[in-house]
């Protein structure tokens, strides 16, 4: 099926054109045939890079172009939304009799930005449109197109549930939205489009085909019946596959299970990669690795990850900061990174695509269980789901590395079909956080009005209505009894400690945990230690690492330094690093210091450092509730420091745009202290201490007349 088919705007037609769309994929072809441009309900059920992007366009076309309602897109992660909000910032330029524009919102759960009121198109992490919901975001009922991406992930037990829940909520709205469900090719995935309403689009489809494989004593077994003996070395199976690729032309990605593995077989593979480089990429590559040193900290990660770049291998896992993870991303995109190797985490992130795909093991540490386990089905097919890029190869490879056998995982992950997706929601925590959102939501509700609410979930339908109800009963007994909610006669209502605990967006128990700590703070003393200690010990905190036998003595001193600051009782037993790396971030340790002490990278710092702000505007709007005004500045000070990185003396200069951690300390130490200071001190001066210069120096003070 051809594009200039489908009776489009012909400036549509053109604009798919440009950007080289003019025949549509089997799936999309089936979307189409299945009603999509007649605003049925559908959800596709597809592998990965089968063009479920364009079905999400088509879809916000047809809708653009006969209504004035707003389309949501909704995606678990922010890397994503971003890659996607680029995508449909481009339609931008059709012609749809009106000007449209897109939003992006995917943070700070606790506010609601204006952007999304006016936009047509916004894209959304599901835990934005979640806090969006609960804010009673008035926009939200003229929501006319809902598209879920990732669906298959209603089965995660982290983020399964808050989608479900927002599903349910959208599904319902009276404006009756079109709702346009992605997924990975799932067992139940009628049971799935059965729940959402939607007519399911089930394709195995790909634009490059795929062969699997096992890699067992030197020869690739294929599923298609052949082999292939590959020339062995020392640097190991995993680097073996994928040299075999690059000296044919083709890019590999190795999948390890933990961070130092996918740092070390980037290492094992960087001398023989650096052979099949050209004298020009070898040129354009020094220069990456120069930019990655002068844009970072020279930790040791850095050092390592620039030192690989120059040989065209790099390493992908959360320990990298943003800058870092961007750079190698596009370089391997753009075909300059031969091999990469990374954390499974890239798989259900951007999408990255290699000729050669090899999963060097295929157990993985689960932390709940204290043990490795072997990973399912689904994400084995995920992971296979980044072999073959669409614009370049004419195959796609997936390999697993095995151990002697061959034929049992060949039978259960290559031939095996993917687990069904089982809703996570009837979980005590769940059900704590979305009972409680819905009663804020709906004050007054009877108790048969929550149990027909979550009827209506994917648990609803999975789970014994005895069951369910049962689960029910408990939760809100739990609430009434901590004072989140009332119960009168039949009726519920959330109470003013319930409803700021939903808008904050927490676990209700982290919510009881933070009040009780407030409840025994003490007056007319520091915290700091205190509410660093609160924070980090809550299980919304992330990432927490645990102490390594050296870090105990370490612990153990501050808390025996800093005892008058503890709110409850604490030994070095019931800490973590996390305590550590924040203390040591306000106290203004440089990334260097915090990875060869702490073994935290600047990527772990970066999101300790958002999630702890979160924390600790969470205990500032609680103790403005439990009346605690003497609490507030001193917390809205730790908030600047730990944003910032700084000791205390620092907070009024960060106030200024363009001063930071490294900035204000070297105007301090120069005898700046203050905004006064800096407005006293003459230009020419100023830009001359280390760090400012002549530009920055102006803008400084252009800041200062307007604050005057």
């Amino acid at each position: 099926m051809r594009i200039d088919e489908l009776g489009l705007n012909p400036s549509i037609t053109q604009f798919l054109s440009e950007q080289k769309i003019t025949k549509l994929y089997p799936p999309q072809a089936d979307a189409v045939k299945a009603g999509l441009l007649e605003g049925q309900k559908i959800l596709v059920a597809a592998p990965t890079a089968s063009g479920k992007t364009l079905i999400a366009m088509l879809s916000m076309i047809r809708f653009l172009s006969n209504n004035c309602g707003k389309i949501v897109y909704l995606t678990p992660l922010r890397a994503l939304a971003s890659e996607k909000y680029a995508e449909f910032k481009k339609m931008e330029k059709l012609n749809f009799g009106r000007k449209i524009s897109t939003a992006i919102s995917t943070g700070d759960f606790d506010s609601v930005d204006k952007e999304s009121e006016n936009a047509d198109i916004i894209v959304l992490t599901n835990e934005k449109m979640d806090s969006l919901i609960r804010h009673g975001v008035e926009w939200i009922e003229k929501i006319g197109l809902v598209i879920a991406d990732e669906v298959h992930l209603i089965g995660d037990k982290d983020r399964g549930p808050t989608l479900e829940v927002v599903l349910t909520k959208l599904k319902e709205l009276e404006s009756n939205p079109q709702i346009v469900g992605l997924s990975a090719t799932i067992t139940n995935s009628d049971d799935i489009a059965k729940w959402l309403g939607c007519k399911l689009v089930l394709s195995d489809w790909r634009p490059v085909p795929l062969t699997e494989g096992v890699f067992d004593s030197g020869t690739i077994i294929w599923n298609n019946g052949n082999s292939d003996e590959i020339e062995s070395s020392i640097r190991g199976p995993p680097i073996d596959l994928c040299l075999d690729t690059i000296k044919k032309g083709g890019q590999s990605l190795v999948f390890a299970e933990t961070r130092t593995r996918s740092a070390s077989l980037a290492a094992k593979g960087s001398d023989a990669v650096l052979k099949f480089l050209t004298e020009s990429e070898k040129k354009y590559l020094e220069k990456l690795s120069q930019k990655i040193l002068d844009g970072n900290e020279n930790t040791e990660l850095i050092k390592t990850l620039s030192s690989l770049l120059k040989k065209g291998v790099g390493f992908h896992h959360a320990g990298l900061n943003q800058n870092c993870r961007e750079i190698v991303e596009t370089e391997f995109r753009n075909g300059n990174i031969k091999l990469l190797a990374s954390t499974p985490t890239l798989a259900a992130g951007v999408n990255l695509p290699a000729r050669r795909v090899v999963i060097s093991s295929i157990v993985r540490y689960d932390v709940k269980a204290g043990a490795n386990k072997p990973i399912s089905v689904l994400e084995y097919k995920q992971l296979c789901g980044r072999a073959g890029r669409p614009q370049y190869d004419k195959f796609g490879e997936a390999i697993i590395v095995g151990n002697a056998s061959s034929s049992d995982l060949t039978e259960y992950y290559i031939n095996g079909i993917p687990e069904p997706i089982e809703s996570q929601l009837s979980d005590d925590k769940s059900l704590r956080i979305h009972i409680l959102s819905h009663i804020v939501s709906n004050p007054g509700i009877k108790g048969d009005q929550i149990l027909e609410f979550f009827q209506k979930t994917l648990a609803g339908l999975q789970i014994r209505k005895s069951t369910l109800s049962f689960s029910i009963e408990i939760a809100k007994k739990f609430l009434i009894r901590e004072g989140l909610i009332v119960q009168k006669v039949e009726r519920f209502a959330a109470t003013e400690f319930g409803k700021k605990v939903s808008m904050l967006y927490i676990d209700p128990i982290t919510a009881i945990y933070f009040k009780r700590g407030l409840q025994t703070v003490s007056e007319n003393n520091t915290h700091t230690l205190g509410f660093l200690h609160l924070i980090s010990n809550c299980e919304e905190f992330f990432p927490k690492f645990s102490l390594r036998n050296k870090d105990y003595e370490i612990i153990s001193t501050l808390i025996e330094n800093k005892s008058s600051q503890l709110i409850e009782s604490t030994s070095e037993y019931d800490c973590n690093r996390s305590l550590l790396a924040l203390y040591s971030w306000i106290s203004e340790s440089s990334e260097i210091h915090l990875s060869d002490n702490l073994g935290i990278e600047s990527g772990d710092m970066h999101r300790m450092v958002e999630t702890a702000d979160w924390l600790l505007y969470c205990l500032y709007e609680l103790a403005k509730l439990a009346e605690r005004a003497d609490l507030l500045e001193e917390l809205l000070i730790l908030r600047k420091r730990i944003s910032y990185g700084i000791k205390e003396e620092l907070v009024e200069l960060v106030q200024v745009r363009g001063i930071g951690r490294v900035r204000a300390r070297r105007l301090y130490d120069h005898g700046i202290k203050t905004i006064s200071d800096l407005q006293q001190i003459p230009a020419n001066k100023l830009a001359e201490i280390d760090k400012i210069g002549p530009t920055l120096a102006d803008n400084i003070k252009s800041q200062l007349k307007k604050l005057r």
